[in-house]
């Protein structure tokens, strides 16, 4: 975990801290706060998700990135390493390991948090933190099984190692752990996160949108049980994102009010805690925003899902914008930069962790997969709804006859899901996530490459391949923990 970067920084001080080993022991061991009020645990818990993103690792792994060529765009090994499917060592800002970092930081916080209820008695209006904690201990192992170990198996052992699920704080520099299975971190997950849920208030938050309140709390839920395979349970999750099932109401307005704003009101809104389409934000130290040309990126390939027809026979209306040709951008993300000290500090960006876009078309497929054809073609319909030029319901709207004649496949399920696929790969371009449902549903990624003459070859990511499973830090090994095989 983090605490293994700081035991080597602790071991480097020790000549210079044994003179004054007296005055140490006169003092309390551990001067870190008190948690003693519903206050201070509501502001620990504010600190339990990571501070770090998926994005440029995710992003440049998945088929959401292409060459460009020799050339053209910026080299930055966080971008380049990922795209080749070469793990990136060291915990640079962007990388693997910076991630899982971030995420063990969060889950450390989550635990103080939960400690510090569990010995003081703060009455109930503790528990809506109580609650956030759980949900925020379950989400960051959760996205650490998902990225770092092997793709949980509908009906499978699941067998493979997980990642060490931990609940309490640590109180030593060096601990040994165990990185369990995928089946036992996924029951972990699952009973911190219903045990969670049932405690959340949205009442309970000044800026709701930072915290898992219960809308967020069951989008994550819905994503979950996506990976689970238990689709009755993504459906009744889903449905409670939003009040009175009014999604077409509460989705991404990508046809009107995005589409009306300026360039820049569309980069400082899209991710905005003002924006009913966003569940759960976070702050995140990246410099991913600032990578405007990557060489290995939004290209002009990519571009096309913006301007060909797709399976409503219409295009979408999603903003294409360019630093210069090909290197395209979606600019949904505004760079802030938080000041540490006169002319110094470091850059971060608000990003969507879960958008009530994701949550129809997750419960799309989970009607898909529980034959409800008809209600998983009333989502996809309801989502291009909002985001297709000229979209009418009465020659645009998606069919399964559309499905087969458009993609070529006679299974209405298996169309179904292809379609729901395609629109999530388009509308969450640049946000990391098209990894998600790569590796939940197996699928092979093709990326080109140019050499220096030019001759562009193509390689693939098989379901089978050990590169989809990113890399621990090194530094675990000092726990005991096994790095994925390679």
């Amino acid at each position: 975990m983090k605490l293994h970067k700081i035991s080597v920084i602790l071991l480097g001080l020790v000549p210079f801290v044994l003179p004054s080993c007296k005055k140490y022991l006169n003092e309390a061991p551990d001067n870190r706060t008190e948690i003693n009020s519903v206050d201070k645990v509501a502001q620990l818990v504010s600190t339990a998700y990571p501070t770090y993103d998926y994005l440029t690792f995710t992003e440049s792994s998945s088929d959401n990135a292409e060459d460009k060529g020799v050339g053209i765009g910026s080299t930055n090994e966080m971008f380049d390493l990922p795209y080749a499917w070469i793990d990136v060592i060291g915990a640079q800002t962007n990388s693997t390991s910076n991630y899982w970092n971030g995420c063990y930081e969060a889950i450390a916080a989550a635990n103080q948090a939960l400690e510090a209820i569990e010995k003081q008695d703060l009455g109930t209006a503790v528990l809506p933190y109580k609650g956030e904690a759980l949900v925020a201990r379950a989400y960051a192992h959760f996205m650490l099984v998902m990225l770092y170990s092997n793709p949980y198996e509908i009906g499978g052992a699941n067998s493979s190692p997980g990642v060490p699920y931990i609940t309490a704080p640590e109180t030593k520099v060096i601990v040994q752990y165990s990185r369990g299975t995928v089946k036992s971190t996924y029951e972990k997950i699952e009973q911190d996160l219903e045990e969670g849920i049932k405690l959340l208030s949205a009442s309970a938050y000044k800026v709701p949108k930072f915290h898992f309140t219960p809308a967020a709390a069951h989008a994550f839920a819905a994503r979950f049980y996506l990976f689970k395979g238990e689709w009755q349970k993504v459906v009744d999750h889903a449905t409670l994102t939003v009040p009175g099932n009014d999604f077409v109401g509460n989705m991404r307005p990508i046809t009107t009010t995005l589409k009306d704003m300026t360039g820049e009101e569309f980069n400082a809104a899209f991710n905005s805690s003002s924006q009913k389409y966003n569940l759960l934000l976070s702050n995140n130290y990246s410099t991913y925003h600032y990578q405007n040309a990557p060489r290995h990126g939004y290209g002009a390939n990519l571009v096309k899902m913006f301007t060909s027809t797709n399976v409503t026979g219409k295009i979408l209306a999603n903003r294409v914008l360019s630093y210069g040709v090909p290197n395209y951008t979606t600019y949904k993300y505004k760079g802030y930069f938080f000041n540490t000290g006169p002319g110094i500090g470091f850059p971060y960006l608000t990003s969507a962790s879960f958008t009530v876009d994701e949550a129809i078309m997750n419960r799309a497929e989970a009607y898909a997969e529980l034959g409800q054809f008809d209600a998983a073609l009333k989502d996809i319909n309801d989502f291009y709804s909002v985001r297709t030029n000229g979209y009418n319901p009465a020659t645009d709207a998606v069919t399964l006859a559309k499905i087969s004649a458009f993609y070529s496949i006679s299974d209405p399920k298996e169309g179904l899901v292809k379609t729901i696929l395609d629109a999530k790969k388009a509308e969450f371009l640049q946000e990391g996530i098209r990894w998600f449902d790569i590796i939940r549903r197996r699928l092979t990624v093709v990326h080109n490459n140019f050499d220096a003459t030019g001759l562009e070859t193509f390689t693939e990511l098989k379901p089978e391949d050990k590169r989809r499973v990113f890399q621990l830090p090194k530094e675990v090994k000092l726990s005991g923990i096994e790095l994925n095989p390679r």
